[in-house]
């Protein structure tokens, strides 16, 4: 079953979610086509951006006004993905947290093929549309594979999530309105308690998380190095 509903899924997730237009492009591209492969900052490296004046502290003592010290230990942003079951991408806006989740699904549906090495079909969750204290995340699965053309995606969504085949991908926290955040991280909790068979790679923005996801890894994304640079200037231009 996983075979042939990767199969009806990849094309439609990569129309949905692996094509990228952002200000200044007259036509949109392939996420691929740009994409950068990422690191992260471990556990030790985050606590510096746990408040506005530890923020400030690291950023004036880096003699080139950065935010991260040169000697921080960085994993590679894949890696990670393959390692933990549950985890927490944090960053600033524009980090490319978004694009992470979505390039993971893209690999994902590579199969064999693709870096990412768990037999998973991904789904892409925007919390920013959870606008009511309800989160019916089922049923924003099952809409997701409705779009997709799935038939019974509701009965299937359920077997797949009992059978554990789904990396879900949880964009946005930070998005959700503030009078449901709490609500919305216990159901969200419930969820991954109930269906924890699954795979979940979440993000938020640093300055909103409070670090309340238990069963999860948190990581940040850690600044381009020369490397890195380079080749983000090489795909885009």
């Amino acid at each position: 079953m996983i075979v042939r509903a990767s199969e009806q899924d990849a094309e439609n997730y990569a129309m949905r979610h692996g094509i990228l237009k952002v200000l200044g492009m007259r036509e949109p591209v392939p996420l691929e086509s740009v994409y950068t492969a990422v690191q992260f900052l471990d556990r030790s490296g985050i606590s510096r951006f746990e408040s506005i004046e530890d923020l400030e502290k690291a950023f004036r003592q880096q003699p080139d006004r950065s935010f991260q010290p040169r000697n921080a230990k960085k994993l590679e942003g894949l890696k990670v993905a393959n390692e933990k079951q549950y985890l927490m991408v944090l960053g600033g806006p524009g980090a490319g947290k978004s694009t992470f989740l979505r390039k993971m699904g893209l690999e994902a549906l590579k199969g064999k093929a693709g870096g990412y090495v768990h037999e998973a079909i991904p789904v892409l969750i925007e919390l920013k549309n959870f606008t009511s204290s309800e989160v019916l995340i089922e049923r924003a699965i099952a809409q997701e594979f409705r779009i997709c053309g799935f038939p019974s995606p509701d009965e299937v969504t359920i077997r797949l999530l009992e059978e554990g085949k789904l990396l879900i991908l949880l964009d946005g926290l930070d998005e959700v309105p503030t009078r449901n955040v709490d609500e919305t991280i216990r159901q969200i909790q419930n969820f991954v308690d109930q269906y924890d068979k699954n795979r979940f790679i979440a993000s938020c923005r640093v300055a909103a998380y409070r670090h309340n996801f238990r069963r999860f890894t948190d990581v940040a994304m850690a600044d381009f190095n020369q490397g890195q640079i380079q080749q983000f200037i090489a795909n885009w231009f």
